[in-house]
């Protein structure tokens, strides 16, 4: 049953993708993400149903627009692809369990954010609160079907832990942590939180971890230099992403303390 379940989340996962693709896009650049269709970037033709099927339509028109011939990111099925690999390994993480909704909005919310610092390094209010909202009504709703209050309060209160130590290190020097990072905090420390203590301090880590390595080879690299911003966003979704998925198995040693 559990396959059926995997499966199932992929395929949403595809179709979830091809909304963010919109988001990614359009959010930044103050567009609506209803109105008007989908439509090529380069010669504003408006995609038909069937040239906007998740990564399909793109293999089949050889990542070209059908009219105009001009070519169309390879983001659109990556982040697709992506998309239905984080649903799929959220519903195996989670299986059949109430908290499961919440944390697949989790996954969809920070990889939209995530392609968005990366480009732009900014991430949009406009994300961040309704994303917030979200995770935090659902897992309200599965805290009282399950009567697991005890980890929303964990979770409400690393949150409120997360966004004190994030809004302090923006007014310390703001130019090495965006007030971005800061909206985003208390979402993260609520879902890692949910979990467990644990499970924060190792999101905390590794995210640290993650911004550590990956700027200090950009920079050996000469792809940044050293006063350059990075996008610290996009490494504090990877802490979180790896704290929930890898964090049973790290965090097993750690199992007999209170």
């Amino acid at each position: 049953m559990l396959g059926f379940l995997i499966g199932g989340c992929a395929i949403l996962g595809l179709a979830i993708g091809s909304f963010l693709n919109v988001v990614i896009y359009r959010v930044p650049r103050g567009e609506s993400i209803v109105s008007p269709p989908s439509a090529c970037p380069s010669c504003g033709t408006q995609l038909a149903p069937w040239d906007n099927v998740p990564i399909v339509s793109w293999l089949v028109l050889r990542g070209r627009c059908r009219t105009c011939k001009e070519p169309i990111s390879p983001r659109y099925p990556l982040v697709e692809f992506a998309t239905a690999a984080l649903f799929a390994g959220t519903a195996a993480r989670f299986g059949y369990d109430w908290a499961l909704p919440a944390y697949l909005v989790l996954m969809a919310g920070l990889l939209a954010l995530s392609c968005i610092d990366i480009e732009l390094l900014l991430l949009p209010k406009k994300i961040v609160y309704p994303l917030l909202i979200m995770v935090a009504a659902l897992l309200t709703m599965a805290s009282a079907v399950t009567d697991q209050w005890h980890n929303m309060l964990v979770g409400a209160v690393s949150g409120a832990i997360w966004l004190t130590i994030f809004f302090g290190l923006n007014y310390a020097s703001p130019r090495v942590l965006g007030f971005g990072d800061v909206r985003l905090s208390p979402l993260l420390g609520l879902a890692l939180g949910w979990l467990g203590w644990r499970y924060v301090l190792l999101g905390f880590f590794a995210a640290n971890l993650f911004g550590a390595v990956i700027g200090i080879a950009l920079i050996a690299t000469k792809r940044i230099s050293r006063n350059q911003q990075i996008p610290y966003g996009v490494f504090l979704a990877m802490g979180t992403a790896l704290a929930i998925f890898a964090g049973p198995e790290l965090l097993r040693p750690f199992n007999n303390l209170q």
